[in-house]
């Protein structure tokens, strides 16, 4: 591992994560990127949500990103590389950005 990164996964350890409320914000998303859908649901024609739980830190990006809900058929892995390259307006706690929890749900639906 790098050493910029092994830095910053020691800072993002020992910081303190919040929950929206009592006077944080929540994060906001500001460019998404939509989930492909795999084939082997495709072809299935399977559909649902995945629910999918990160960290927003306070770069406005996706940390420790991991489904909490699975929908299988491959969805679930969809989700998380599409969830990852999303962008965020951080959380904010007396007008600085922290780092917040947030739960996403990515729909996949067959047209």
């Amino acid at each position: 591992m790098c050493l910029v990164a092994l830095l910053a996964a020691c800072q993002h350890a020992n910081a303190q994560i919040y929950s929206v409320g009592d006077g944080i914000t929540a994060p906001v998303a500001t460019y998404r990127v939509q989930p492909e859908y795999s084939e082997q649901a495709r072809r299935a024609k399977w559909s649902g949500v995945v629910t999918v739980s990160i960290i927003v830190d306070t770069q406005g990006r996706p940390t420790n990103v991991r489904v909490i809900k699975a929908l299988g058929m491959g969805l679930d892995e969809m989700a998380l590389e599409a969830v990852q390259k999303w962008k965020f307006k951080p959380g904010v706690k007396d007008g600085k950005p922290v780092p917040v929890q947030a739960v996403i749900e990515v729909d996949f639906r067959l047209l």
